[in-house]
């Protein structure tokens, strides 16, 4: 596939969830001989969307923000990708309208669970639009990892809310509508009927105890720490307290 698409983002945050994606695209391609058809619900920035098509994808992008969509549009113009991305001001409500069910590969809904109402019913809509066998990427707020970043910045009382309200806010002013554990993320995708788990870790999960990244010109240095981070995402105790937990299920 040339450079991964961690690489073409350039960016250690999401490393683990890149080297899932890197491949889950690969399956597609030596399974179809063809560019990977990948829905980006809520991701109109291109965050996760241009690094996809600079690898090779289709990627068809729904978002309700006209700005989001507006940064997508310049960041795929200067990667030079504008012709593999389809922008689509829409909603995850009425997902069955924008986007055919069945018919992609890979749907991605990161950032979306914890700021919708009905994530249960969100993720069904995720999973109808992805074709049989293949996969949904979710990527949201861990609670644990929540947890532990207010409790080493000496904000207890707001780690004790998250450890014990049943969504994981710290109060009725929380921006987030929720946080998930594993277990939790986990039975919502069960819950839909048509997705079966088979990636679940952190992202992130070290960011918050190594020190800061290094000098320019060390991608080697960078790529060691990246390396660490992913073995680290994919222990379960460890996951647990990332700052995000990243899930890929399968439609079946």
């Amino acid at each position: 596939m040339g450079s991964s698409t961690r690489e073409q983002a350039g960016a250690a945050r999401g490393a683990a969830v890149f080297r899932v994606l890197d491949r889950e695209i690969d399956r597609v391609r030596r399974d179809t001989g063809a560019a990977p058809r990948v829905l980006d619900v809520g991701g109109g920035s291109g965050t996760w969307a241009v690094p996809l098509a600079v690898a090779g994808c289709a990627v068809t992008v729904v978002d309700t923000s006209p700005n989001a969509l507006a940064t997508l549009a310049r960041r795929a113009g200067e990667a030079g990708v504008t012709d593999r991305i389809t922008p689509v001001n829409g909603d995850v409500d009425t997902l069955a309208e924008v986007a055919p069910a069945d018919g992609a590969d890979l749907v991605l809904g990161h950032g979306l669970l914890e700021v919708v109402d009905g994530p249960g019913r969100v993720l069904a809509a995720l999973a109808a639009a992805a074709a049989p066998g293949g996969a949904v990427s979710v990527l949201t707020v861990g609670r644990y990892g929540a947890v532990i970043g207010r409790v080493a910045s000496g904000r207890l009382a707001e780690a004790r809310a998250l450890l014990t309200d049943p969504d994981g806010r710290t109060g009725p002013d929380d921006r987030l509508l929720r946080r998930f554990d594993a277990h939790r993320l986990q039975e919502l995708a069960t819950g839909t009927g048509r997705l079966r788990t088979e990636v679940l870790q952190g992202d992130g999960t070290l960011e918050a105890w190594l020190p800061g990244p290094g000098q320019e010109g060390e991608p080697a240095g960078r790529d060691e720490r990246d390396e660490l981070d992913a073995l680290a995402s994919s222990v379960p105790a460890l996951a647990e307290v990332a700052p995000r937990l990243h899930l890929l299920a399968r439609r079946y």
